[in-house]
Order: structure tokens, then C-alpha cells, then sequence
């Protein structure tokens, strides 16, 4: 790992708080910036998206900071005109949860799963439950999607909690437009239907 990347790291690991009154009103000079501005804008988001799975605060504050250290690496090839930060940082959070599920049903050890990773403060497994709490609408929304076939919940997730364009919401997922767009009608018309058979 590159000291530059090193230092992104630890900047990741600060508390966002500290880290966007540091960044406020300034235009990124480099790459380390221009990345810590990706996350100062994202991070929010997606460890609401991680609080939608997971109960535990550590698990969620894991998962965030993966997804985050996996897009470290991967943004000199981020193209901007592809698709927004957002987009391309849930493709990276569903592959991230992906294969935090499958180390899970195999059974492997927690400790050896998230070695690396640093011990929350109190402060910080406090605000993370509150955000917990805060996504149990959006919980609660996943849940009705259960009977769904995985990519039309995730259509769901992305557009309609997330807020990302159709567009953005195809390149995360990595299908065309025109597909994504069916998918999510397709989910849409089948809550809908089920809405109207529980009432």
C-alpha cells in the first residue's frame, strides 16, 4: 500500500464529522483530496445501506470502511463520465456484502474475517445504533421486498432509498439501461400488487 493511500486510509478512519469541518469550502488539489471529498459525500449513505443488513455496529463500520479501502485502490480508474461516485461506490458495497454473506454462511471466524480492522469507541457504537435505528423504514421496505428476486430488490434499493438515477442504479449493478428499467418496473408493479391483496 502507497503512503498516499496509507494516509487516505487513516483519514477514513477519523470520524467523518472531523474530517468534512476539515475539507469545507475547498476545491481538492489532488487525488488524495479528490478521493476524501468522494468520501465525505458518500459515507453517509452507504453505511446507511449497511445499517439496512446489519445489526451490529462494528459489522457496519467494517463493511463501510471496506467498501471505502476497496475504492481507494480502485480510483485512478474511476471515470466520472461513466457514472456518479455514488453509483461506483455501490457497486463496490454490494460486492463488499456479498462476500461478507458468503464468509458468514461458511462459518468463518469473525476475528480472522476482520483482522485488520480497529475497535469502535463508545461514541462511535452510539451514533452507529442511532444510524441503525434511523434505517429501520428502510428495513422495514427491503422486508416487503424479501419475495423479490434479488436484482429487482436491488433496483428498489438503489432508486428508491438510495436516490440514484436509473442510470446511475444499471452501472452500479453492471447491466444495461433498458434492462434495469424493466427490473424495476417489474418490482414496482409487484409491491404494488402485493399492497393491494393485503388490504
Amino acid at each position: 500500500m502507497s503512503t498516499e493511500t496509507r494516509e487516505l486510509v487513516k483519514a477514513m478512519r477519523e470520524r467523518p464529522v472531523a474530517a468534512r469541518a476539515r475539507s469545507r469550502g475547498r476545491l481538492p488539489s489532488s487525488p488524495l483530496e479528490e478521493f476524501e471529498q468522494v468520501y465525505l459525500r458518500n459515507v453517509d449513505v452507504l453505511m446507511g445501506y449497511f445499517a439496512r443488513r446489519c445489526h451490529d455496529p462494528q459489522t457496519v463500520a467494517d463493511l463501510t470502511s471496506e467498501t471505502f479501502v476497496r475504492a481507494v485502490g480502485g480510483f485512478a480508474g474511476f471515470d466520472p463520465r461513466r457514472g456518479s461516485d455514488r453509483a461506483w461506490l455501490f457497486g463496490i458495497a454490494t460486492r463488499v456484502f456479498a462476500r461478507y454473506c458468503e464468509q458468514s454462511a461458511g462459518g468463518k471466524d469473525a476475528a480472522a474475517r476482520l483482522g485488520g480492522y480497529r475497535p469502535l469507541d463508545e461514541d462511535e457504537i452510539e451514533e452507529l445504533v442511532e444510524r441503525i435505528d434511523a434505517e429501520r423504514a428502510g428495513a422495514a421496505l427491503m422486508r416487503r421486498c424479501e419475495r423479490l428476486p434479488a436484482v429487482e430488490r436491488a433496483a428498489i434499493e438503489l432508486v428508491d432509498l438510495e436516490e440514484l438515477t436509473p442510470k446511475e442504479a444499471a452501472l452500479a449493478l453492471g447491466v444495461s439501461r433498458v434492462a434495469f428499467r424493466k427490473r424495476l418496473s417489474r418490482a414496482r408493479s409487484r409491491l404494488r400488487k402485493e399492497h393491494h391483496s393485503d388490504e
